[in-house]
């Protein structure tokens, strides 16, 4: 057991199942999400609805009471029989929502509350409220005054939701707060002093290896006992920490956050100045410059790899002779070329990463967001540097690792809820025990997803993308585009304005317009080109007039290497009943296809034609996401016994940071 600054105790999280333990892990998963579990959610919020008319006809004071009544039922029973108190309180926090912010929780909200309370991960559609659901979960966590963590994707979110609600939290004693990633020490203990607090993945996991930094030597179980013990909880600040403890998570958008980041750990480092390396990335872009593709070295887009050829290695070999001593290992500067035949095959300006202010700054592959603060790893930062001909930034030394796996399975009460989860629903089971429940919409889905349209080139497929975006135009329908990059956002701007088509961009490097790109998305013939920023969290509403026209429609021009975020993209229509139509234009040029397709399967494909063989060009995309998501498993299978063996490695030492 690992205890933290304000008491609570959490068990490190056990070691994966494997061999016939992991057979019986998958049928106690299949078990978990049976139909019968949503049935039970269901019946406490039939149970809840009995108490309306009740709680309707309570005056101000008297639904407080009634709320703090409910509080104290939740703290005295909060680990033992939820039906004692829980349909009363889930009834008097919809009264109350009601009252405070003119949403009434649907009867679907209030099962999404009973699944996130009961430690399950919902999946609920676009547009059926999972902001409202996340907060009414969190005043229910924050009744026990143990630390609760509503979990977002960005900080916009975390803002935005924290600021929304605030009323609703107020109404139920509960103190809300925020932690960004702008914010100094002072400004994120208060946040985390709150009883429920809006924060990102990267912030959390951030601030609680830092303060693990800072506890040193203290951090060890029996030292941490005694300090606590002797330390009044009410004022832990007077610890070297910014945060209060772990106890509860409800994670937003938990595909995103739980699978996709967590293919790459989060480090904690600082520059170690080395002036030697610095000169070195520069001098291996200039060799990297003199090898020729297929002679010198082998690219491998699947795997993002580098191998060099015999003669490669022969004539750096050659090179490294008039070179400082750094050059005289064969694999330091083999290691070192191959870095930056990397950032030159590989990473592209406005796709993976921006300039700003003379430096690199990585976008988000998964969000579409920047990362200021986030740096590669191995010298391929340095290596992009020297390739854009920057100054060169100082390597760094790790002082904290961890992933977001392990992070987030040493969390006691884990819950969450997406809009794309079922895919996903064995890794949600085998990594961090959490069932998924498909609970229903509010209202039928009237989206229609229109066939895929594939062409031949890029180039054929912008000239349709176009053509597509005009013709929907012209009927006054909006549309929300959705591209894979910056540069790509970009380039499709010129070409609509060539065809004087009235639009608007939001992507990373111009983030600053998103709100109010958001609001105007659903507006009589609004076309507005996005990045994934607008993939996750984005409520885009019409008005009837629109709904009448035929509601959004959303145009994906490149498919993604998970299907999810595809999902996510097109659920931006539809939302609520609403009519909306979605629908993807692919070529055969696409990255996604490029990588996992062998050239001769996709010139096979690419000449098919009728609609068996448009069937043939949908299994071919589908093979590739496939293949996408092997891998991207895979990768993330390897950081987690990467970190247990970190783990292993340090009990045996002594010095677990577990």
């Amino acid at each position: 057991m690992t205890r933290f600054p304000t008491g609570y105790e959490i068990a490190l999280p056990a070691k994966l199942p494997t061999k016939l333990d992991a057979v019986s892990h998958f049928f106690h998963g299949v078990h978990a999400r049976r139909r019968r579990v949503l049935e039970q959610h269901w019946t406490v919020a039939h149970a809840a609805e009995q108490f309306e008319e009740e709680f309707r006809r309570l005056g101000k004071s008297e639904l407080a009471k009634a709320l703090t009544e409910s509080a104290q039922l939740c703290r005295r029973h909060d680990r033992f029989d939820h039906s004692l108190w829980l349909p009363r309180a889930l009834a008097g926090l919809r009264e109350t929502a009601d009252r405070v912010t003119g949403l009434r929780p649907f009867p679907v909200q209030l099962v999404g509350v009973v699944a996130l309370h009961r430690g399950c991960l919902a999946e609920m559609a676009t547009g059926e409220g999972k902001t409202l659901v996340a907060a009414l979960a969190a005043i229910l966590a924050g009744w026990t005054r143990r630390p609760c963590h509503v979990v977002t994707v960005n900080d916009y979110l975390a803002e935005r939701d924290a600021n929304w609600f605030r009323g609703l939290f107020d109404a139920g004693a509960v103190k809300v707060g925020v932690v960004t990633g702008p914010m100094d020490v002072q400004a994120r203990q208060l946040g985390y002093a709150a009883d429920v607090t809006y924060t990102t993945s990267k912030e959390i996991l951030a601030d609680f290896l830092r303060d693990r930094l800072a506890l040193g030597p203290s951090y060890q179980a029996e030292r941490l006992r005694l300090r606590s013990a002797t330390t009044v909880r009410a004022h832990h600040h007077a610890l070297p920490v910014v945060m209060r403890g772990l106890h509860t998570a409800i994670v937003d958008e938990a595909d995103s956050v739980l699978i996709d980041e967590a293919v790459t750990p989060l480090i904690i480092s600082r520059e170690r100045p080395n002036d030697d390396l610095r000169e070195a990335c520069r001098q291996a872009y200039q060799l990297g410059e003199s090898l020729v593709p297929g002679r010198d070295y082998r690219p491998d887009a699947r795997y993002r790899d580098i191998e060099l050829t015999a003669r490669g290695r022969s004539q750096l070999a050659e090179a490294a002779a008039s070179l400082p001593p750094l050059w005289r290992g064969e694999a330091r500067r083999n290691e070192l070329v191959q870095q930056a035949l990397s950032a030159r095959e590989f990473h592209r300006r406005e796709k993976e990463y921006l300039i700003q202010d003379g430096k690199v700054v990585i976008v988000d592959e998964f969000t579409g967001r920047l990362m200021p603060q986030r740096t590669w790893r191995d010298g391929l930062h340095q290596a992009i540097e020297a390739r854009e001909g920057l100054d060169i930034s100082s390597p760094t030394e790790t002082l904290a690792r961890m992933s977001f796996q392990r992070f987030f399975r040493l969390i006691p009460r884990l819950s969450g809820m997406t809009g794309t989860a079922w895919e996903a629903r064995g890794e949600f089971w085998q990594i961090y025990k959490l069932p998924v429940v498909r609970i229903p919409t509010h209202r039928p889905v009237r989206r229609a997803v229109l066939p895929d349209r594939t062409f031949a080139t890029a180039a054929e497929k912008w000239v349709a993308v176009v053509h597509e975006i005009a013709r929907l135009h012209a009927t006054g329908r909006p549309l929300l585009v959705g591209t894979r990059s910056i540069a790509a956002s970009e380039h499709l701007a010129v070409l609509l304005a060539a065809q004087h088509l009235p639009h608007r961009v939001l992507n990373a490097s111009r983030h600053r317009e998103e709100a109010a790109i958001v609001a105007e998305a659903g507006e009589l013939g609004a076309i507005s080109i996005a990045t994934n920023m607008a993939g996750r969290g984005t409520d885009i509403r019409i008005s009837p007039k629109i709904a009448d026209l035929g509601g959004l429609a959303v145009i994906a021009t490149e498919r993604h290497e998970s299907g999810r975020i595809d999902r996510q993209l097109f659920g931006r229509s539809g939302r609520q009943g609403d009519p909306g139509t979605a629908q993807a234009f692919i070529s055969w040029e696409d990255e996604i296809l490029v990588r996992f397709l062998p050239a001769w399967l996709r010139g096979s494909f690419m000449r098919l034609s009728g609609d068996s063989g448009k069937r043939a060009q949908q299994q071919a995309i589908r093979l590739a996401q496939r293949k996408a998501h092997r891998q991207s498993f895979s990768q993330r299978k390897t950081v987690l016994q990467s970190d247990q063996w970190i783990e292993d490695s340090l009990g045996f030492a002594g010095t677990s940071f577990g």
